[in-house]
């Protein structure tokens, strides 16, 4: 893969020159986002309730299994059969908006509840993918 070192700044300008080197990594981007392929899948976010860490409606979440959550972490669960993410407060057993505007939710006992996966990563893009179109209504 070829990378333009572009160090972006408050004061970008531009981009370099396209005569200037490119680095050349070994990587894939599988390699660079996923650490344990056979654990991890791909979900798409839908809603606000998580803007306030960096996750916007459509954005691909990178959504590991293998990973043990840890109180605070973002996560995937399924809540009375109903995906969602939100972060894990797991002194309180509560699910966590990270935007105001939703309240958290307790996890009661009755409840069906179980973790799918920590996030480990966000990408957004910006240019809506044919492969990602919500299949809605």
């Amino acid at each position: 893969m070829r990378v333009i070192p572009i160090a972006a700044s408050a004061g970008i300008t531009g981009f370099e020159s396209p005569a200037a080197e490119y680095l050349q990594l070994s990587l894939s981007l599988d390699e660079m986002l996923v650490q344990h392929p056979s654990s991890t899948f791909i979900g798409l976010a839908e809603g606000e309730s998580m803007q306030g860490v960096g996750i916007f409606d459509g954005d691909l979440l990178i959504v590991d299994r293998h990973e043990t959550a840890k109180n605070g972490d973002v996560i995937v669960a399924n809540f009375n059969g109903e995906f969602v993410c939100k972060i894990i407060d797991m002194q309180r057993r509560m699910l966590v908006s990270s935007n105001e505007q939703h309240l958290p939710v307790t996890i009661c006992d009755y409840d069906d509840f179980s973790i799918e996966g920590v996030v480990i990563r966000s990408i957004r893009c910006h240019r809506q993918s044919p492969l990602f179109i919500s299949k809605k209504g």
